[in-house]
């Protein structure tokens, strides 16, 4: 287990990057919205909006889904089972906490549920 400053810097870390997220999930809802620029009247534009859409709406969908993960990772750092694989209870490597501040899992793990 970590001491109480390094959990202090992942929560820090994991809140930042929520706001982050959080500021470009609202940008691109209101993109959708349309709130800036409506719908074009001319059907060639439209159809080049309608395309942006499905980018945003990809956009959209990973960015719910990153801050569903940060939310489960800020869960287990209050409950104090951060860095503790959810499927076999060993610590999660440092190195890969590092990479991905949210990860669940351990690397073996992982690749395993991968396959």
């Amino acid at each position: 287990m970590q001491t109480q400053a390094p959990f202090e810097q992942v929560k820090l870390r994991l809140q930042r990057r929520r706001e982050e997220l959080t500021v470009r999930l609202a940008a691109v809802k209101s993109e959708l919205a349309r709130e800036a620029e409506p719908l074009s009247a001319d059907f060639a534009e439209q159809a080049g909006q309608r395309e942006n859409d499905d980018v945003l709406n990809a956009l959209r969908a990973t960015t719910e889904s990153e801050l569903r993960e940060l939310d489960a990772a800020l869960e287990r750092l209050r409950a104090g089972r951060y860095g503790e694989c959810r499927r076999c209870g060993e610590p999660i490597e440092p190195r890969r906490l590092e990479a991905v501040p949210y990860a669940d899992c351990c690397s073996q793990c992982a690749s395993q549920g991968s396959r």
